[in-house]
């Protein structure tokens, strides 16, 4: 008799699920007049094309796939990837809001997404920082 594991990401729908969410969660960050904020943390970085192929790489490895983020990095030390970004704990909850509107938007729901926002919500909140805003230099 054999076992079948599945992972967290094969429940909600494997990768093209993840997909399907972070191009949803981006689409919204980039429209949302009440989310500038946070979309401004962005500009600094390597553009939003790059981010949303950073953001599925993570999530797929951090919902329990492959972990492309890793193989590419050589980790997947969420607080150094992001120490160089100013993140007020508002950003983070600000984050944190738009990733529950993009699961719902993508019809995911069930005691596997509670614990996908539970598991974000505690990284997220993890980022929070002193660094100064990009504004103010």
């Amino acid at each position: 008799m054999t076992v079948q594991i599945t992972t967290l990401l094969d429940r909600i729908g494997g990768e093209p699920a993840v997909h399907k969410l972070v191009q949803r969660f981006y689409d919204l960050m980039e429209t949302e007049p009440a989310v500038y904020e946070l979309f401004r943390l962005h500009f600094r970085g390597h553009g939003m094309n790059h981010t949303r192929a950073e953001q599925f790489d993570f999530l797929t490895g951090f919902f329990g796939g492959r972990r492309h983020y890793r193989e590419k990095h050589g980790h997947m030390n969420l607080r150094e990837i992001h120490e160089h970004v100013p993140i007020r704990e508002k950003d983070a909850e600000m984050w944190l809001d738009l990733m529950d509107r993009a699961l719902s938007d993508c019809g995911m729901s069930g005691s596997d997404v509670e614990k996908i926002r539970s598991a974000l919500r505690r990284a997220a909140l993890s980022l929070v920082n002193d660094v100064p805003d990009w504004r103010e230099g």
